[in-house]
């Protein structure tokens, strides 16, 4: 007799063993998204032959003269000097740069730079000679920054900082201002001796003389000019923590505390050595020298940014789940940095993934569970509509509010990792994350791009992740499931269960997915099998020897990405089969319908008719045949006019169809 049990799930999707078929946010990226979608960077195009260019950057010098910017009125002017160390790449006697015309004036040009055109944004330079591939030479510019407000310098009430990403850097010094070419970095600036300043790097030494204090910042690990900061107050208050690092306690990292007057940094200096900790034994030691916080004045007025070394926070922004964001950033976006724009999910995703693991570190896998469920909660919720990796950004960037969008940059490209963690298993998964953080030959230090990534997981995992990572990252929205499953009793206490998966997505993009089905039995008992999706409407059929009575699909809410039902099957089905055929005829029928059923090997075959519910009305054959054609004579016999299915089963081949009688 067949049995069927409705269910009717609506839930989020995915993972265990394979079978025989195939203003407050609860996120510190939400603070994050919120703050850098909301502020106003003009942006610009790039060269089409990103990342590469003619030249590299290897060092810029940076001299500032900042000390009335301390000072009432507080002018955002200041005079100011770069001298760039610079690698050919190809054959030159000229050079641009990136340089603001709305808040730098150019004075002069020295070193190789004999003279110079300012205009459109751009800086170029004529040098004194021609330079062949190999050449190592020196710029220097002298310049102004003119009192103006540009939102990427930014000087009020005694609080001077910088905040450049995605492109504002070009507006406080002239560089060649794309994340692909990251620099080293050597600053110094002159300020007021009430006031602070920090920057990228080791502080190498601050001259106080008199009223004046010289500080001087060294980054000797390259840096992306996005990522170049400062930031000063007068009378900051400065808190230095010393981690001991995993890799050598007698190598005590500095992680300096800088905050307003009034604020308390207690609590996150007491969990950063423990935060420390966890990253470097999830994802490798800390990449730099120094680390470091900062807060500012109301002109920034959200969340955080994760400048190298220093990351810059709103007023009083002593989140936790905001410092977590941000510091994983040291890591993935920092040590490792987008190539372009178009790659700027590489730095969000891991940060947003971040803040899931640290709430596993603390409160078990359902923590995890939950920070990654909001995630996709909030995608599903405010999903735009564009996939989240853009090839055309990498050339124009859009807008920050698409550039910088919470549901796509943070959110959905953390659970994107989640569906790699779950596709590929936690153990493989971990060691893809800690090889890809920690190779020195392409990526520690470097800027990736997408497929550079893609090509490490596939390197790592010894197979190819390629069809993974283009679904979900080159095609926008999720997998709509729109599941059906029938349940039936066959002789000698044997039960079939039959299951559709159904993709109902109104683009034509198809997500190919391991799924997980959660049978339960009438014996209270339980099974998880595990199935790879690979084409859209694709039946499994499995054979147990109990009666089962529900199917629960995705009963982890593995694959979060995603919309779906699950209900007993009352529509006419593709045929799963596995050799096995069959025709009728004819069909609609009044009296009789002839059944032909061809077996490709010797062995039991059950006919059962069932109604258009799924239930059983009656068996019409049950018998061991021999392989080759077997006839059956459907009569009409009193049933109601109306449509019920045939099901077709021998061995693991098995047939439906819909039959109508009038």
């Amino acid at each position: 007799m067949i049995k069927t049990v409705c269910l009717s799930v609506a839930v989020f999707l995915m993972a265990a063993p394979f079978l025989y078929a195939q203003m407050e946010f609860s996120s510190g990226g939400e603070y994050c998204s919120h703050a850098k979608s909301s502020r106003h960077h003009a942006l610009q195009t790039r060269s089409a032959n990103s990342p590469r260019h003619m030249y590299d950057v290897l060092e810029y010098k940076l001299d500032l003269d900042l000390y009335s910017n301390f000072i009432s009125p507080y002018p955002k002017s200041y005079i100011g000097s770069v001298t760039i160390h610079f690698r050919v790449d190809s054959l030159l006697n000229s050079i641009e740069l990136n340089a603001g015309n709305f808040s730098l004036q150019i004075d002069s040009v020295g070193m190789a730079g004999l003279y110079f055109e300012h205009e459109n944004d751009t800086l170029r330079i004529d040098l004194d000679n021609i330079y062949y591939p190999g050449d190592s030479l020196y710029v220097k510019i002298f310049y102004k920054h003119k009192n103006v407000i540009d939102n990427d310098f930014y000087s009020s009430e005694g609080t001077v900082f910088t905040d450049s990403e995605p492109q504002g850097a070009r507006n406080w010094f002239p560089c060649w201002d794309q994340p692909s070419d990251k620099a080293r970095l050597d600053l110094t600036a002159k300020v007021p001796a009430t006031a602070k300043l920090g920057s990228n790097g080791r502080l190498a030494d601050s001259a106080h003389v008199a009223d004046t204090v010289w500080y001087h910042w060294i980054s000797k690990d390259p840096v992306a000019t996005y990522l170049i900061v400062m930031a000063g107050r007068n009378n900051y208050n400065l808190d230095i923590v010393y981690w001991p690092r995993l890799s050598n306690p007698q190598d005590t990292m500095p992680i300096r505390f800088y905050y307003n007057p009034g604020e308390n940094p207690t609590a996150i200096k007491s969990i950063i050595g423990s935060l420390a900790d966890f990253f470097a034994s999830t994802y490798g030691d800390h990449p730099f020298e120094k680390d470091g916080f900062a807060t500012l004045n109301n002109q920034f007025k959200w969340g955080g940014m994760e400048n190298q070394t220093l990351t810059c926070l709103c007023p009083n922004c002593w989140n936790e789940m905001l410092i977590v964001h941000e510091f994983s950033h040291q890591w993935f976006g920092d040590m490792i940095t987008c190539g372009t724009w178009a790659d700027l999910w590489l730095n969000e995703s891991f940060a947003n993934f971040s803040e899931a693991l640290w709430m596993e570190e603390k409160y078990g896998y359902a923590g995890y569970k939950d920070e990654i469920e909001s995630n996709a909660s909030n995608y599903l919720y405010s999903n735009p509509g564009w996939p989240i990796y853009n090839p055309s950004w990498a050339i124009n960037p859009p807008a920050d509010n698409i550039l910088f969008n919470y549901a796509i940059t943070y959110a959905k490209s953390a659970c994107v990792l989640h569906l790699f963690r779950y596709v590929a298993g936690d153990s493989l998964f971990f060691e893809c994350v800690r090889q890809y953080a920690q190779d020195a030959v392409n990526f520690r230090y470097q800027s990736v791009v997408t497929q550079d990534f893609i090509t490490k997981m596939n390197e790592v995992t010894d197979e190819d992740y390629s069809w993974f990572f283009n679904q979900w990252l080159m095609y926008p929205n999720h997998p709509v499931y729109a599941n059906t499953y029938n349940f039936t009793e066959l002789p000698d206490q044997r039960w079939d269960v039959w299951f559709r998966a159904s993709q109902v997505q109104s683009d034509e993009q198809f997500f190919a997915m391991p799924l997980e089905l959660k049978i339960g039995f009438s014996d209270g008992s339980d099974t998880l099998v595990k199935v790879f999706h690979s084409v859209n409407n694709q039946e499994f059929m499995f054979a147990f020897a109990k009666e089962p009575v529900s199917l629960i699909f995705d009963p982890d809410n593995q694959i979060v990405l995603k919309q779906a039902t699950t209900i007993v099957g009352t529509g006419e089905t593709p045929s799963y089969s596995k050799g096995l055929e069959y025709t009728l005829h004819p069909n609609p029928f009044e009296q009789s319908a002839h059944l032909t059923v061809t077996l490709p090997d010797e062995g039991r075959l059950t006919v059962a008719l069932l109604d258009r519910n799924g239930k059983l009305v009656t068996v019409l054959m049950d018998e061991n045949k021999s392989a080759g054609m077997h006839n059956l004579v459907i009569d009409k016999d009193g049933m109601a006019s109306g449509i019920y299915f045939l099901r077709m089963i021998s061995g693991t081949a098995a047939a439906t169809g819909k039959l109508v009688i009038q």
